[in-house]
C-alpha cells in the first residue's frame, strides 16, 4: 500500500495554491498550472515530498530522535495537537517563544516551574497563600501551560521539525537552521523553499490538507518507534555518531586562528 496517493491529496484539497498575484517565483517547479487566477500545485511533487519526509522521519525516530510538530496558525492548531499527541511527540501550537530551540535550558527551567505549580495545586499547598497570590500563581501556571505544555517532555533538541506554514512560523525555521536541525515543511505557493530541507508543496490553509500530511508524519513516527523497539542498536549507533560529532566540534574549537591548541 502506498504511503500517500495523489487521489487522497486531491480529496483533501492539497492542490489549491494562493492567487497568482501572491506567488513566490521560487515555487515555480512545484506548480502545475494556473486556473481562475489560482495556482494549482503539482501533486506529483507533493507525493514525492511526503514520501521523502516519511522515510526521513521514520529513520530519525528509529535512531532515537524526536519530531517536533509546529503549527501556530489558527487552522493548524487543533489538527497538529491531535496528530502530535497521537504519536506522543512534542508540539508547539500556541506561540513560538523565541529561544525554544536555541535557548532550550531556559525553556526547560520554565517547564520545571510549571510542574512545581501543578504539584502545589494537587497537594493543596497553594491554599497556604493569600487569595491575591493564588490568583497570580494560577495566572502564571495558565500562561506557561498554554505556551510550553506541548514540549514539556522534550528533554533534548529534536532530530527534525515539521512546520505547517514556514512563512507564519519563520522563527521556528530560523532557530532550527541555526542549530542544523532538518526542517520538513508544507509549502504553499507563496512560500520560500530555500530554507526548507524537505519541502512538501501543499495547501497550508485547508484543515483537511494539513490533517492529511500531518497524519502521514505521525504514521512515520509510529513506524520509527516500532523499528527502534525491534532494533535498539539503531539508537546506540546514532548516539555514538552524535558523541563523535561533539568531540570533533570541541577539538576544532580548541584550535586557535594560528593553528595552535590553546
Amino acid at each position: 500500500m502506498p504511503i500517500v496517493s495523489a487521489k487522497d491529496l486531491l480529496a483533501a484539497g492539497a492542490h489549491f495554491g494562493h492567487s497568482s498575484s501572491r506567488w513566490n517565483p521560487k515555487m515555480e517547479p512545484y506548480i502545475l498550472c494556473k486556473r481562475n487566477r489560482i495556482h494549482i500545485i503539482n501533486l506529483r511533487e507533493t507525493v514525492r515530498g511526503v514520501v521523502g519526509a516519511w522515510y526521513y522521519v521514520r529513520k530519525t525516530v528509529s535512531e532515537g530522535g524526536q519530531l517536533l510538530f509546529v503549527g501556530t496558525k489558527r487552522q493548524a492548531q487543533e489538527v497538529v495537537t491531535l496528530k502530535a499527541q497521537d504519536c506522543e511527540m512534542p508540539f508547539v501550537t500556541e506561540r513560538w517563544l523565541g529561544g525554544t530551540l536555541t535557548n532550550l535550558l531556559t525553556i526547560k527551567e520554565r517547564v520545571k516551574r510549571l510542574i512545581e505549580l501543578e504539584t502545589m495545586e494537587e497537594d493543596g499547598s497553594l491554599n497556604a497563600f493569600s487569595k491575591k497570590m493564588r490568583s497570580a500563581l494560577n495566572r502564571e501556571q495558565r500562561k506557561i501551560k498554554r505556551n510550553l505544555d506541548g514540549i514539556r517532555n522534550m528533554q533534548d533538541l529534536p532530530g527534525a521539525i515539521f512546520v505547517v506554514d514556514p512563512k507564519h512560523d519563520h522563527n521556528a525555521v530560523a532557530e532550527a537552521r541555526t542549530l542544523g536541525i532538518p526542517v520538513i515543511a508544507m509549502l504553499d505557493t507563496d512560500a520560500d523553499p530555500d530554507n526548507i530541507d524537505i519541502p512538501i508543496p501543499a495547501n497550508d490553509d485547508a484543515m483537511r490538507s494539513i490533517e492529511c500530511i500531518a497524519g502521514k508524519m505521525a504514521e512515520a513516527v509510529k513506524e520509527g518507534v516500532n523499528l527502534r523497539k525491534a532494533h535498539p542498536e539503531l539508537a546506540k549507533r546514532r548516539q555514538e555518531a552524535e558523541r563523535r560529532q561533539i568531540e570533533q566540534q570541541q577539538s576544532v574549537g580548541a584550535v586557535s586562528v594560528g593553528g595552535r591548541i590553546r
